[in-house]
């Protein structure tokens, strides 16, 4: 049976399209591209119209559509998804979502020779001088083509300071196959924006290959989407959506003025010495994290929430938030979103994570995400008795508010009362990609 795939990708300044067309079992693709900043929304569907015609197919012989997911530019992610499911809806199709950085290894995975069997480090230009990056290992057969046809993932997309990336190599690449002489590929358009980078290769306990500045394109997009459509990982176009690895650009003045500083999405590698193994990564709380929640909130908490009461917040919609340090979980934050101020409800930092700046990360979150609903404040209950709390919540810009009569119990059939805490917020400014 014949088969027509349509690709797109924007999520860096090329506006890409490809079709590639298996027909009587011979592929045959044709792609266009444009490289412009700020164009994207207005070539995108003229240039699919142009294409279809040249691939000789008309829309409703189209099997699937294709796109880059990213990470990349915010306003090309949402411009290719966009296009993506609008067309998908409207001819009753599947979508396939490629993430961009698979892209690019993809890219070099074409006719690399030697280094063909090289995990591929990809690091992309996401400007303010910070990196996407994201490792693959190709999977390779006997009998492929030139062309490798499945990758194993060993590091989602993730945002880092570029000068950041060799020692969270030094951190990572170990775990891979624990073998150092594996030889690791570098490659991405960050090598243009970032020269520096191009010294990994001469520098660290692995075998780092220069590779090339590359980015993402349609027909990387379109062969990946056509293989994923095959094994039936295609979605309905109400699933679709953009991968954003940065969720904020900056932080606005008013925004600084209250405590937040540097990149939100910019993860810090550990100081040389520290005895950290990797940094703090805050990622949203699942069902699946609730055991190791549970088992820090038992051990901070001489009334703790109970599994119910985590599961019914993350049914509601709270805001919900995990500290991880290499998988393991240090401490979780709750906050209730209400129309004029954001509740924070909960912090806890398992005992041997304290006094290691993980309760501030997780405040720092729930203010970045009280910001993102338009909320003026944060307000919390604490223990007039705690004084840990109040100290930590006074050194980070809370003050009394009011007090709450017999709130708390304390287990002797006598109850205590809450101090209501408040910090003024800063509105958010508008985001320009």
């Amino acid at each position: 049976m014949d088969s027509h795939l349509l690709a797109l990708e924007t999520s860096s300044s090329r506006c890409g399209v490809a079709v590639l067309s298996v027909v009587q079992g011979r592929l045959k693709l044709c792609t266009a591209a444009h490289d412009a900043v700020g164009e994207h929304a207005e070539r995108l569907l003229p240039m699919v119209d142009q294409l279809l015609l040249e691939a000789g197919i008309v829309r409703d012989q189209l099997s699937a559509i294709g796109f880059g997911q990213g990470p990349g530019g915010f306003t090309g992610l949402r411009v290719a998804c966009g296009v993506a499911q609008g067309m998908a809806y409207a001819l009753g199709l599947p979508v396939v979502p490629v993430g961009s950085l698979l892209a690019v290894a993809a890219r070099d995975g074409m006719g690399s020779g030697a280094d063909r069997g090289a995990i591929r480090l990809i690091v992309q230009d996401a400007r303010m001088g910070e990196v996407y990056l994201a490792a693959y290992r190709p999977l390779i057969t006997p009998g492929d083509s030139e062309e490798t046809s499945a990758w194993e993932e060993l590091q989602a997309p993730i945002l880092l300071n570029a000068g950041d990336v060799a020692p969270w190599l030094d951190q990572h690449a170990g775990s891979w196959d624990g073998q150092p002489s594996v030889p690791i590929r570098l490659v991405g358009d960050a090598l243009d924006a970032y020269p520096q980078l191009a010294a990994l290769a001469s520098c660290g306990t692995h075998k780092v290959l220069p590779g090339q500045p590359l980015r993402p394109d349609a027909e990387a997009v379109a062969r990946l989407a056509y293989r994923a459509w095959q094994r039936g990982e295609a979605v309905p176009p109400e699933q679709a959506a953009p991968l954003y690895v940065r969720d904020k650009v900056a932080y606005t003045t008013l925004e600084r003025e209250h405590g937040l500083g540097g990149n939100p999405k910019a993860q810090q590698v550990a100081a040389a010495g520290s005895g950290r193994s990797s940094p703090v990564s805050i990622c949203t709380m699942t069902a699946e994290h609730l055991d190791e929640v549970l088992k820090i909130e038992r051990a901070v908490q001489s009334f703790p929430w109970t599994r119910g009461n985590f599961s019914d917040a993350l049914q509601a919609g709270y805001g919900a938030w995990v500290a991880c340090r290499d998988n393991i979980v240090l401490g979780a934050c709750l906050a209730m979103f209400a129309p004029d101020a954001a509740h924070l409800l909960l912090i806890a930092v398992s005992p041997d994570a304290q006094r290691q700046g993980v309760g501030a990360q997780l405040l720092q979150q729930c203010e970045r995400a009280a910001l993102e609903h338009s909320l003026k404040a944060v307000l919390l209950e604490v223990r007039p008795s705690n004084g840990k709390a109040l100290d930590f919540y006074r050194h980070r810009g809370f003050e009394r508010l009011g007090v709450r009569k017999n709130y708390y119990p304390t287990g002797r059939d006598e109850r205590e009362d809450a101090w209501v805490l408040e910090k003024k917020l800063g509105h958010i400014e508008a985001n320009h990609d």
